[in-house]
């Protein structure tokens, strides 16, 4: 967590560097959950460590005015996105994903997210096997695999009204 201000200042300033005519720009910021516990082997609660990174990040995004925060339906997605939900003023959205949809969530999540009104933030809370899919449909780019033991990367989607995406990608 002591990256967090550089994360914070790198937010901000990504989102500052935008020409006044991108402001239109949605930003869809993708993570994976924080560090889960081993208390429940099917729906794990977050460890004291993926709290605080829960924490850092509703902090690291403070300043980017979030439109949406969407995550799985399980409790170490919705208590990673819960703190900057609450930030923003928000209820996190639940967006299930199982064996029914698991081949085209990815897409579907895109699809939507591709729908906001220009100028919107999103803050998506994944899994290490669905934050790489969703970056890949939202940005057209390939995205790097996950590991199981990585909680810090985040990726920011800018997307912009052309169709164009941008993908940055940090550690908070």
């Amino acid at each position: 967590m002591s990256r967090l201000l550089p994360a914070a200042l790198f937010m901000l300033s990504l989102v500052a560097a935008l020409p006044a005519h991108a402001r239109d720009t949605t930003v869809v910021v993708v993570v994976r959950h924080a560090e889960k516990a081993s208390d429940d082997p099917r729906d794990p609660s977050l460890t004291d460590a993926g709290r605080a990174r829960a924490q850092a990040l509703a902090a690291t995004l403070s300043g980017a005015g979030l439109d949406l925060v969407v995550s799985t339906q399980f409790r170490r997605t919705r208590d990673t996105a819960a703190p900057a939900a609450k930030a923003a003023g928000l209820e996190v959205q639940v967006r299930p994903v199982d064996a029914s949809n698991a081949a085209t969530y990815a897409a579907d999540l895109a699809r939507d997210l591709r729908a906001l009104p220009a100028g919107s933030a999103a803050l998506v809370v994944g899994h290490s096997n669905t934050v790489p899919g969703i970056v890949t449909a939202l940005s057209g780019q390939p995205a790097t695999d996950m590991p199981e033991t990585e909680y810090d990367r985040y990726t920011v989607v800018l997307l912009d009204a052309d169709g164009a995406a941008r993908v940055v990608t940090s550690r908070y």
